[in-house]
């Protein structure tokens, strides 16, 4: 088999059978494809060891994404481990159909430090969520989109994916996630509310649940706002809230982990309703319980 219809082959089990979203499929094709020209595979026998060990180098050496500005020196491990990951997976996906290649056992990804949490103060979150305010339909449906974040813990795909027939009686709702898991999530009443009104004050028909460019007594939407649209809208309002750092909707995720910890929720029901998998995934919340039992030793101790 060719290394190409080896790839093709692969990415289609990636979305069919592993039920992984196309943007992931997308992502491990560049990954494959990049590893495949840089280090000249024509057959899947010229993916050796020392292949990979020549393409890991240059990994490290390659330089590091441009960001607001700035440039890091190197492309960082958890970057290169990406290409690793998606190479091992494609490894093992030819293991499991008896082709013979290079062991994805072989395949080991490099050491990174523990990750750190873009986070915004409970002050900035307020400020965030208020900041949206007004009765015309572009205020109601932005406001509803920062309160879905936040009470849901919604993924920022998963909530692009959402459509106007939410039973919004009920307090909870299904997603489907990663991995084509479902899940439950929960609305606050804030939440409830500005979707109840963004709804009530839509013309449109639209099945979409957000839509762009939907104005007051418009029958037709422009479609489903995209990811980017919605990236935009909770920057725009960072800004007006007057918080300087970086907010994207992975943070409002970020808000809503921290905030259960924080009010005494246990970690694995964190887990489950953020969707993670692992609960490893999950642990990196755990500094803000360790906060907490800071401050229980110092009150403790400050009695004495």
């Amino acid at each position: 088999m060719g290394v190409a219809d080896a790839k093709q082959q692969f990415i289609e089990y990636l979305e069919i059978e592993k039920g992984r979203s196309p943007l992931t499929s997308r992502n491990y094709d560049h990954y494959l494809t990049t590893f495949f020209e840089q280090a000249g595979i024509r057959s899947l026998s010229d993916i050796t060891e020392s292949a990979v060990r020549t393409f890991r180098l240059t990994l490290s050496r390659a330089p590091g994404a441009h960001v607001r500005g700035q440039s890091s020196a190197t492309m960082k491990k958890a970057t290169q481990n990406y290409y690793m990951i998606a190479l091992r997976s494609f490894l093992k996906f030819l293991k499991k159909r008896n082709i013979t290649a290079l062991s994805p056992d072989t395949i080991e990804l490099a050491k990174v430090g523990a990750r750190d949490l873009d986070l915004i103060s409970v002050s900035e979150l307020s400020r965030l969520l208020t900041a949206a305010e007004g009765a015309e339909l572009g205020a109601l449906r932005d406001r509803a989109i920062l309160e879905l974040f936040f009470s849901t813990g919604l993924r920022l795909s998963e909530l692009c994916s959402l459509n106007r027939d939410l039973d919004l009686s009920r307090d909870e709702f299904s997603i489907r996630g990663k991995g084509d898991k479902v899940r439950v999530v929960f609305l606050s009443d804030d939440a409830k509310m500005y979707l109840k009104k963004y709804l009530a004050a839509r013309k449109d028909m639209d099945e979409p649940l957000f839509v762009s460019n939907a104005k007051n007594g418009s029958k037709n939407s422009s479609g489903r706002l995209t990811p980017r649209s919605i990236e935009r809208i909770v920057k725009y309002y960072a800004i007006k809230a007057g918080i300087s750092k970086k907010v994207t909707p992975h943070v409002l995720r970020h808000a809503f982990a921290t905030t259960l910890l924080s009010n005494g929720a246990d970690i694995r029901s964190v887990q489950m309703m953020l969707g993670h998998a692992n609960i490893a995934t999950t642990q990196v919340y755990t500094h803000v319980t360790d906060r907490q039992l800071r401050e229980v030793h110092k009150k403790f101790h400050s009695k004495k």
